[in-house]
């Protein structure tokens, strides 16, 4: 089992149902929201088995004594120590080779967060197996990422994290990309102009290796500046 610390809105919110409408499942129902589609489907295998989310604290197995639970309860009492505070409009962005939802201004409130849920939730981390460690392809990694990776076992993190929410796996092809983000616009535009709030850390778990990812429980930010 891994769990994992994102933000999603609110199971209700038009942004999670445009999202889950569009990648073919909702990670709050642990079901899919739409029939087959072929076409899109084979765009979004990954993002989809993730749950629509942006990472603050990757994937990770739990470090010996610590349960679920405890993880869901430190979770909830973080919650009530960190402010909610607002992103901005998202926009489309083609990140590398994949599409995704990225914020339009660095913002110090998101970055001192990134750097307290990663520091406060370490406790509950394992350490990356040998396995894990040649997954990442280090050597496809800066100095740095590699340092990231081996001290907090994911490489984009600190001055390398970047907040982006998944819509699609890798596309090569740039004709190709140039539908999918007409169809992007078209699916997502109408729910952009809200500006989208932090308002709550969700914690995800994976079952097993391979399986769908699922919304495990949702904890309000109830306090000051982040902790």
């Amino acid at each position: 089992m891994r769990a994992a610390i994102y933000f999603t809105p609110a199971k209700d919110h038009p942004l999670t149902l445009r999202a889950a409408e569009w990648l073919g499942r909702d990670a709050f129902d642990r079901r899919p929201v739409r029939d087959p589609n072929p076409k899109i489907d084979v765009l979004v295998s990954e993002p989809a088995r993730y749950g629509f989310h942006a990472t603050l604290k990757a994937p990770f197995r739990l470090a010996d004594g610590r349960t679920l639970n405890d993880l869901d309860r430190a979770l909830a009492a973080f919650g009530q120590r960190m402010q909610s505070f607002s992103l901005g409009r998202l926009t489309i962005t083609r990140l590398d080779s994949f599409f995704a939802l990225t914020i339009q201004a660095t913002l110090p409130l998101l970055l001192e967060a990134e750097e307290a849920i990663r520091m406060a939730f370490e406790p509950f981390r394992a350490p990356l197996t040998e396995q894990e460690l040649a997954r990442r392809d280090p050597q496809s990694l800066s100095e740095r990422q590699q340092a990231n990776l081996s001290r907090w076992g994911y490489p984009h993190v600190g001055p390398d994290f970047r907040f982006h929410m998944t819509l699609t796996n890798s596309i090569v092809d740039e004709d190709e990309a140039a539908r999918v983000e007409k169809r992007l616009h078209s699916q997502f535009n109408p729910v952009l102009e809200t500006p989208v709030v932090i308002d709550a850390l969700a914690l995800f778990v994976e079952r097993k290796p391979g399986a769908p990812f699922h919304v495990h429980s949702r904890q309000p930010l109830q306090g000051g500046m982040p902790s």
